[in-house]
């Protein structure tokens, strides 16, 4: 028999059997329930997670944020926030294609029933084609949205990725990598567990980066918090590049999280008047990272996605589905 329960990380202690599923099914270190209690907490839309047991036995875990807009309706999300062309649910092994479908049902339900009248139904982001099937239906309106960039790694060295891009951009970042590594007024660190660097700052500089790019449309995510940011770099899961000038003032940052197979690049932010070109800097050191490493692929996230496809990444397309809440029951 399938039990659900929905906790809320910011009030609701984290459950017994928690981290052991994270860590058997080798999640990314968003998954952690500490890091989810700061996200909820920080932010004006509450971040949940609906827990399925079957016979005790916890089996699934779905991610969802509650998009307040005032008093009025809502829609509740199911994605995880820090994981960009992600779904927003997680599967231990053995469930076949019915028993996946049956959980995410008796979600939908549990959701609806938690946020209460209000709640017009669910949105299902980030879901690849192949992820459809378990929540499409009569009534549920299935939409093309952003597709996630990877690379597959198929490279004995950097230099044989480089190797695939056009001439041009072989070049510039070839140019590019030496010129920084030879810049006496320049430290760039890449490493895990970072404790050297002020989580208020990287908040800053990533919010400011994001004004000026702007938001995907209807981007109901909190901020990125600066208690957030600490915790997250501090972990050994998490590798953190940062770039900072002879005085110490940092240029630009950006995260890689860690897994033994799919390593995914969480987050980018750099000064309009720092050093130009940075963004492409991290690429050439992420690939070589994935290389150094020999995990099968790198996942990017949405956006830039033209850039990304210069860089010999593949734009995997992703889909929405709307369930409104007399169809989720």
């Amino acid at each position: 028999m399938d039990t659900v329960d929905v906790l809320d990380p910011a009030t609701d202690a984290e459950p017994p059997d928690w981290a052991g599923f994270v860590a058997a099914q080798q999640l990314y270190a968003p998954w952690d329930y500490g890091l989810m209690a700061i996200e909820s907490a920080g932010g004006p839309n509450p971040v949940l997670l609906a827990l399925v047991r079957r016979d005790g036995v916890l089996v699934a875990a779905v991610a969802a944020l509650v998009a307040r807009r005032g008093r009025g309706p809502r829609w509740v999300e199911v994605f995880h926030q820090w994981l960009s062309g992600e779904p927003g649910w997680v599967f231990a092994g053995g469930l076949d294609l019915l028993a996946r479908k049956e959980i995410l049902r008796a979600v939908e339900r549990a959701l609806c029933r938690h946020v209460g009248w209000t709640c017009l139904g669910l949105v299902y982001w980030h879901l690849t084609p192949a992820d459809v099937p378990l929540v499409a239906g009569a009534g549920r309106c299935v939409r093309a949205s952003a597709g996630t960039a990877v690379l597959t790694n198929t490279f004995a060295s950097t230099k044989e990725w480089l190797g695939g891009l056009s001439r041009n951009r072989r070049a510039s970042l070839r140019k590019l990598h030496r010129q920084l590594a030879e810049d006496p007024n320049l430290v760039i660190r890449f490493e895990s567990a970072r404790s050297d660097v002020d989580g208020a700052e990287l908040a800053r500089m990533l919010r400011a980066h994001r004004d000026k790019y702007g938001r995907f449309r209807h981007d109901s995510r909190n901020p990125v918090t600066a208690e957030y940011l600490s915790a997250l770099v501090a972990r050994p899961d998490v590798h953190t590049m940062t770039y900072h000038d002879a005085e110490g003032t940092l240029l630009a940052f950006s995260n890689l999280l860690d897994h033994p197979a799919h390593l995914f690049s969480q987050h980018f932010a750099a000064w309009p008047d720092g050093k130009g070109h940075l963004y492409f800097d991290v690429y050439h050191r992420l690939v070589g990272h994935l290389v150094e490493h020999g995990a099968k692929s790198l996942s990017v996230g949405r956006g830039m996605a033209e850039v990304k496809t210069r860089l010999g990444f593949e734009i995997q397309p992703l889909r929405l589905v709307m369930v409104p809440r007399v169809v989720a029951g």
